[in-house]
């Protein structure tokens, strides 16, 4: 059964839109991850315009995001302090990165800086994720016991001024470099078509010490906020939003999710952060590949908006 979407200009196979919602939204509920940096290059390789993409698979993340968090905050694993202060740095990132959107898309440079973007982001974290969940299994094989760091011993952005305790967390921290990163995962967020959870996990792992099944709840809940956020001003400011793919694809999403983040409570963490970069690092590859492979068209006209 085939249907057309309106803002992509793309007639699309509407079962294999909800496989792709499904599976994305199963990935997303276990690793606490938007999904975004998966769907949205998917979503390319199937021919739909990144611009279109990026704005549209926003839903997606916003529906199976919101299945997973409601989740995670029944078990208790989402560290609601924590997430707001995250999300008064993330809704001002969502912003930036809707504008400085619009601007590149003016330019004709969008698609250019959105491949470059993932290449870098998703080969650089793929890699440190695999590299030391590798190390801590081999910790394990060997039986050797992890090395915990004192409580007191936080690297010196940490130690910055306006401390808060976070007790789901476990953590005293500062809030300049949380509020720091959720700014970071809006922005991405907003110009990638990413939650950000690829990249948030980790940094609650690594860089705040948020364990790690209360950073996958905590990651959920601040992408699903910036990315209604990101649906509202990607659809008053550059008219991107295609509202057809974006439901399909929250049916799918949504369903995934439940799925995914029973999966996710069953698995070792270190198994988790395993898989999760293998994957980031396969997308990576696999989008770095498309940008030196021959293409099918050598030529392309293109209409840039700024001469329309």
């Amino acid at each position: 059964m085939t249907i057309y979407l309106p803002i992509a200009e793309l007639p699309v196979n509407i079962f294999a839109l909800l496989a792709l919602g499904i599976a994305v939204g199963f990935i997303s509920g276990m690793f606490g991850v938007g999904g975004g940096f998966l769907m949205t290059p998917l979503l390319v390789f199937l021919g739909v315009p990144p611009a279109v993409a990026v704005a549209s698979v926003s839903t997606h993340m916003a529906a199976s995001s919101l299945s997973g968090t409601l989740t995670y905050l029944r078990r208790g694993q989402v560290d609601i302090p924590l997430s707001l202060v995250l999300l008064a740095g993330g809704l001002t990132g969502t912003l930036t990165g809707v504008v400085t959107f619009r601007v590149l898309r003016s330019f004709g440079q969008l698609d250019l800086i959105i491949a470059i973007a993932y290449i870098v982001l998703l080969g650089t974290i793929g890699t440190m994720m695999v590299v030391e969940s590798l190390r801590a299994l081999a910790r394990e094989w060997r039986g050797e016991k992890s090395t915990v760091k004192r409580p007191g011993a936080h690297p010196w952005f940490l130690r910055m001024p306006f401390k808060m305790r976070f007790r789901e967390s476990r953590i005293y921290v500062s809030v300049i470099p949380v509020v720091t990163i959720g700014f970071a995962i809006g922005f991405l967020g907003a110009l990638m078509g990413i939650g950000g959870g690829f990249i948030l996990v980790p940094a609650l792992i690594y860089l705040l010490r948020v364990p790690t099944l209360t950073s996958v709840g905590t990651s959920l809940m601040l992408t699903l906020v910036t990315m209604v956020a990101a649906i509202l001003m990607h659809a008053v400011l550059n008219q991107t939003v295609d509202a057809v793919l974006g439901l399909v694809l929250m049916v799918g999403g949504t369903v995934g999710a439940q799925f995914g983040a029973r999966a996710g409570q069953t698995m070792k963490a270190e198994n988790l952060r395993l898989l999760l970069g293998m994957l980031v690092l396969a997308v990576g590859l696999r989008v770095a590949w498309d940008q030196i492979a021959r293409p099918a068209d050598l030529y392309v006209v293109h209409v840039s908006e700024r001469t329309q």
